[in-house]
Parts: structure tokens; sequence; C-alpha cells
């Protein structure tokens, strides 16, 4: 590998990192102003029923998006039987990406 294309390398990785911190600081504002903590907790602030803190190593990002746009379809898919059901949320696209990089760095 030549010089170049170690240092066109190099600035990929260093842009991906900046683009990762930031969509994870927008993910958690989006967290926030959707209130987000009344039903789940994230280092133990919020509601402790709906704990969040590992769950990027628990689910994927395909799933956290389900759980996001389509509570319903994700309770049935799942079986889960906490109450009051999540509900789904109609956010702009990138609100829902911010969202779920967020949540993927909760991990264990």
């Amino acid at each position: 590998m030549n010089r170049s294309t170690v240092l066109g390398v190099l600035l990929l990785v260093g842009f991906a990192s900046a683009a990762s911190a930031q969509d994870k600081a927008k993910g958690e504002a989006v967290y926030t102003a959707q209130k987000c903590q009344l039903c789940h907790s994230i280092a133990g602030k919020g509601n402790p029923k709906g704990a969040l803190d590992a769950v990027g190593t628990k689910l994927k990002a395909e799933d956290i998006r389900a759980w996001i746009v389509d509570a319903k379809g994700q309770t049935a898919k799942t079986g889960a039987t906490r109450k009051p059901d999540m509900k789904s949320y109609s956010l702009p696209k990138e609100d829902v990406d911010n969202l779920v990089a967020y949540l993927q760095t909760l991990k264990k």
C-alpha cells in the first residue's frame, strides 16, 4: 500500500469517527426531545423498567429502528408484554437514523 492510499484510508476513518460521534450526539438530543426517558432509562436516568443500557449489544440496528417506527409490529413479533405498549414514532428519517446510531452505542 502506498503512502497516499494509507493517508486516504486514515482520513476516511477519521471522517467516519467524527460523523458517528456527531450522529450519536444528535441521537441523544432526539432521545431527550422525544422524552424517551419517561418510559426508558440510560445510566440510571429515566424509568428503570425500560433500561436501554445494553440495547446496542442485544439488538441489531434494524431491530432498534423497527421498535421506533413500528412498535406495535415489534410487540407482536417479539411477544413483548410490557405495558403500556410502546408507541410508534413518525420522525424524520435523519432523526431515526441518529437515534438508532446513539442507541447502538449503548453496549455492555
